[in-house]
């Protein structure tokens, strides 16, 4: 038996963001869309769409048109959302920036993407965002036209300059939405995703967890991700269900209090989230009686913070989900019900309309059942493909259309599959992916350093941390090379393990042994413990 398998068939959506949501909001018109605690707003499914319309109207009136790019550089607020859809609504491009950006990130992401507006707060508890912005734009000849600043005069002035929305004919195949992921090479690529893509995996989401209008959504994972902006914003405009957003970033005592306070139903996290909520000192005092189901993805998920979750969160219909962005980005999913089980010691099986196979990534034929290979996935989920980058989405989908993970996993005769390792050189820390050639490329920027390598190492908490061996030009210290490292790049890229060193382990051929690092990393720094945490 072969490892391959097929969800289900069932009709595929092939519309717009803004058909479906309008019709939601017909169904729906006086149910709570999306509560904002941090900002105490609330707006009902017909309030959420005059403020789209009237935002839509904005965008048109800055000569913005259909696929033109527009970016979101934001922590999670309720224009977010608003601009989410709106840019849905007159067909252009929604291009999120992740705010832990600095300049030499976004400057890239400004010319990649071509955009032509830019939506953001001017600064916040975590970033000077306008200060970043006009570093990251000094000297440079980019597209970018407008640079819109919420709760500013240039955010009402957008909206009083509103126009006519221009007739537009948009397709469900049409690109609506480019996130980006970090390459190998060390340069994010842009992620092309269609209304169809989204959609479609809005729905496996919401059918998964048997979402409805009465349901209500906490979401404390970032909207710049596909969890937030798909999983949270889309799932609800598609179900009725009402978006819970409890803070500007994760906050573990926020989500506690917006789950009893509100009465949510459903909640979101990736590991880290939900073991900082299990240990929270004030953990025990909070009612979760009102939780039902939700999803524990975007990371490895510990098999006993999952059944602590199920028992102590009073959630006997948590599941667990995974995919990538490039596959918009379920894959596979457990069932609301599957056996604790199943759902503590997998990642699901195949999503409705969803080809899932293990294979030898050389050739891509399907192994054995539970023999290990690259997890492939094929069907509607599938990107466009990489921004401008023919090559590197020729080497991502195959000429039979199967999208290449890079993942190792198994699956098992119930075709239910497990992750067992990435055949990518990609760290997952706390959720953010990180690529260690991006940080490497950093890293060569400094004058002292000869040469650098970075690995993952397990981490209790996070999934994994950021390792760092590096062989000097001249003298320098851990802090110097951190102290170079803070506001250039992300702060989760940078390493929380340095270590100096005259050569790396290597083969006969020359090739870097990153996996002996790892190993002397593990041992000299008691990290036992952490590498044998069992994961689904």
């Amino acid at each position: 038996m072969l490892s391959y398998t097929k969800g289900p068939d069932v009709p595929l959506i092939e519309e717009s963001i803004t058909a479906v949501f309008q019709r939601t909001v017909s169904r729906f018109p006086g149910n709570d869309a999306l509560v904002v605690r941090h900002q105490k707003a609330r707006f009902t499914f017909a309030q959420l769409a005059d403020e789209v319309e009237r935002t839509a109207r904005g965008l048109a009136g800055l000569g913005l048109r259909a696929q033109d790019r527009v970016g979101v550089w934001s922590t999670n607020c309720a224009e977010w959302v608003i601009l989410h859809l709106a840019c849905a609504r007159i067909g252009a491009v929604l291009v999120n920036v992740n705010p832990a950006y600095r300049a030499y990130e976004l400057q890239f992401v400004l010319r990649k993407s071509g955009m032509k507006a830019l939506f953001l707060w001017e600064k916040d508890s975590r970033s000077d965002y306008g200060s970043i912005l006009r570093e990251a734009i000094a000297g440079q000849n980019l597209p970018l036209k407008h640079v819109v600043y919420f709760g500013s005069d240039s955010w009402d002035r957008m909206l009083a300059r509103g126009v006519d929305i221009p007739e537009q004919h948009i397709r469900p195949r049409d690109v609506t939405n480019i996130q980006y992921t970090s390459g190998t090479t060390g340069s994010p690529k842009g992620v092309l995703l269609t209304h169809r893509n989204l959609l479609n995996n809005a729905v496996v989401i919401a059918d998964g967890m048997k979402i409805t209008e009465k349901d209500k959504v906490c979401a404390p994972v970032p909207l710049y991700h596909c969890f937030g902006c798909v999983g949270g914003t889309l799932v609800c405009m598609v179900t009725g269900a009402t978006l819970v957003l409890p803070a500007p970033t994760f906050d573990a005592l926020a989500t506690m209090q917006a789950i009893e306070e509100e009465r949510v139903t459903t909640i979101y996290g990736v590991p880290t989230m939900f073991i900082a909520e299990l240990e929270h000192p004030e953990f025990q005092r909070f009612d979760f009686s009102s939780l039902r189901t939700g999803v524990m993805a975007g990371a490895p998920c510990p098999i006993e913070v999952m059944k602590r979750v199920v028992k102590e969160m009073h959630c006997p219909e948590m599941t667990i989900m995974y995919g990538q962005t490039e596959s918009s980005p379920v894959i596979t999913m457990s069932s609301v019900d599957d056996s604790l089980e199943r759902r503590v010691s997998t990642v699901g099986r195949a999503c409705p309309n969803t080809e899932v196979k293990i294979a030898v990534s050389v050739t891509g034929d399907p192994v054995a059942v539970g023999e290990q290979g690259e997890l492939c996935t094929r069907g509607y989920l599938v990107m466009k493909g990489y921004d401008q980058e023919p090559e590197a989405t020729q080497r991502a989908i195959d000429k039979d259309g199967w999208l290449h993970t890079g993942d190792l996993a198994t699956m098992r005769p119930d075709g239910y599959f497990r992750v067992t390792g990435r055949a990518k050189d990609m760290i997952i820390r706390g959720g953010e992916n990180i690529y260690p050639r991006e940080v490497e490329e950093f890293l060569y920027t400094h004058p002292k350093v000869a040469d650098v390598q970075v690995i993952g190492l397990p981490d209790a908490k996070l999934g994994e941390s950021v390792a760092a061996w590096i062989r000097l030009k001249e003298p320098a210290n851990e802090e110097e090379i951190r102290e170079f490292c803070k506001g250039k790049i992300a702060h989760f890229k940078i390493p929380q393990y340095i270590r100096f060193v005259d050569s790396f382990p290597m083969t006969v051929t020359g090739k870097i042994q990153k996996f002996r690092m790892r190993e002397v990393e593990i041992k000299e720094r008691g990290l036992e413990a952490a590498a044998e945490i069992q994961t689904a």
